[in-house]
């Protein structure tokens, strides 16, 4: 917690939060900056003079190479410009807000932390439950997942130990690697971790996939068995990744009692199916005159919407 509170008098008041002035508040007597200042100023105090911060302000403006020489400088910037967000950005061989007044070739980035940014709207194709920025704790699941995959890739693939794994506030996460070699990677080391990383891309996008066949690579096994644990869940619970509803006769004499959500969807029968499957026992053809097939289908919710006998009356 800040020391020091935003004043409107020599003696020091803390400023109450309302509409017009949140981020004020927020800057001045909320926000843990001295821990932001040791992440950021790791290695030494050049190491956080050259480092260069962007700020995002009202109305999309977006500020760039800002740096500033110490903790109290920074502070006091952002109580005056008051950003949406703020970015951290690479180390340079120079003060980043020097950066016109170099010549040319001398200013350059020097190092970087590896950062992975993994956004909801990624996994829009594989989610029904909310769209674009939208979240909600179903499809948070594959925030879980993702993030359990990347980080035992980074460190049991790569050998990566200090990892800092950061929610956006909107829609994803962000992974910070930290470790000396990991800043210190050359923009083609980084493409290549990037590339090992994903293994398939999908949606209308897809550029590259992958078939399954033996033998599985050890990195996408250990994947496979991250996800093995939270597919049936999220794809028939969270998501109904199969809830097309089935197409169902409808029965004119009574179209005003019709309603649509009462068809069932393919994994309601489903579960409904190895439900009853479960509880009963298993009759074999020679005991009972009806095929297995048709015994199976008289046993779900699927029967009463067939309608069939109706169906040949009206139509024939």
């Amino acid at each position: 917690m800040l020391n020091k509170l935003v004043t409107h008098s020599k003696k020091a008041h803390p400023v109450l939060c309302d509409s017009d002035n949140t981020g004020v508040v927020f800057y001045s007597q909320i926000h843990k900056l001295h821990t932001y200042i040791l992440f950021v100023s790791t290695v030494s105090k050049t190491y956080f003079q050259n480092r260069e911060f962007s700020f995002t302000l009202k109305d999309d403006i977006y500020v760039r190479y800002l740096s500033f020489n110490n903790q109290n400088d920074l502070e006091k910037e952002m109580q005056k410009m008051v950003p949406y967000k703020v970015d951290i950005g690479a180390v340079y061989s120079n003060k980043p807000s020097q950066h016109n007044s170099m010549k040319s070739g001398t200013f350059h980035a020097e190092s970087k932390e590896l950062v992975f940014d993994i956004d909801m709207t990624d996994y829009d194709d594989v989610r029904t439950c909310c769209s674009s920025a939208d979240i909600c704790h179903k499809c948070w699941t594959l925030m879980t997942i993702a993030i359990k995959i990347l980080d035992r890739a980074l460190e049991e693939d790569f050998g990566f130990q200090h990892r800092l794994w950061v929610y956006s506030g909107r829609r994803g996460v962000h992974c910070w690697v930290c470790d000396d070699n990991a800043r210190k990677l050359s923009q083609a080391a980084r493409s290549a971790v990037a590339e090992y990383l994903s293994v398939v891309k999908g949606g209308t996008d897809t550029i590259k996939k992958v078939h399954l066949n033996s033998p599985i690579h050890p990195s996408i096994q250990e994947s496979i068995t991250v996800i093995d644990s939270y597919f049936e869940d999220y794809a028939l619970n969270k998501q109904d990744l199969f809830g097309w509803r089935i197409s169902v006769p409808i029965d004119v004499k009574n179209l005003d009692k019709f309603d649509p959500f009462s068809a069932p969807t393919i994994s309601y029968l489903c579960k409904e199916l190895d439900k009853k499957t479960k509880e009963e026992q298993e009759v074999t053809t020679a005991e009972n005159d009806e095929e297995p097939e048709v015994k199976r289908r008289t046993r779900v919710s699927f029967s009463s919407h067939l309608g069939f006998d109706e169906l040949k009356q009206n139509a024939w």
